[in-house]
């Protein structure tokens, strides 16, 4: 049923995102499009994961590439990105695409989709300071939203949560909030 449920919201996230026959136009040529910056609360308590084992601050970087794709109410981006713990515990890399909506205003939100692979634990009877994820390869989802200051300077708040989606056992997750920089070419 879970895996089903699963299947369901991945079919729809990807219908309402899908890309329309044009690529959008850039302004320049450059295969980057914005590189961010952050400092993020490592395994955030009494988010979507629930609770609370990991500790320790995240540093952040994360690339969104050219082109993008007009969707629904938006574009469409790819991006890669890693967010490494500062005390040893839990660090990830993750790639997808990266749903965007900005408002002449300069306010800004986003929505994104994609996976993950961390070098934390799977299961562990040892660790109990370290978090269950089931597997090593996890779904990512993530929203941010902000203000962009000029064309160049960007500062969001972004929440991140990985987890398996119930497709093994354990499946704890773990979330991640904090503050990012932006700087848009």
């Amino acid at each position: 049923m879970m895996r089903t449920l699963v299947l369901a919201y991945l079919a729809v996230f990807f219908l309402i995102c899908s890309p329309l026959p044009s690529v959008a136009e850039e302004k320049d040529a450059s295969w980057v499009h914005e590189i961010r910056f952050g400092i993020l609360d490592h395994d955030t308590d009494g988010l979507w994961s629930g609770f609370k084992r990991e500790d320790g601050i995240d540093i952040n970087a994360e690339i969104l590439f050219t082109p993008s794709f007009d969707t629904f109410l938006g574009s469409l981006r790819p991006h890669l990105g890693a967010t490494i713990n500062t005390q040893g515990y839990t660090s990830k890399v993750y790639a997808g695409g990266t749903w965007q909506y900005e408002w002449e205003s300069g306010l800004f939100l986003e929505a994104g989709l994609g996976i993950a692979a961390h070098n934390g634990e799977s299961e562990t009877d040892t660790k109990m300071d370290y978090k269950e994820l089931g597997s090593s390869v996890l779904f990512r989802v993530h929203f941010e939203g902000g203000y962009a200051f000029n064309e160049h300077h960007r500062l969001s708040i972004m929440f991140d949560h990985i987890s398996n989606a119930y497709l093994y056992d354990p499946n704890e997750g773990m979330d991640t909030l904090g503050l990012r920089y932006g700087y848009r070419f």
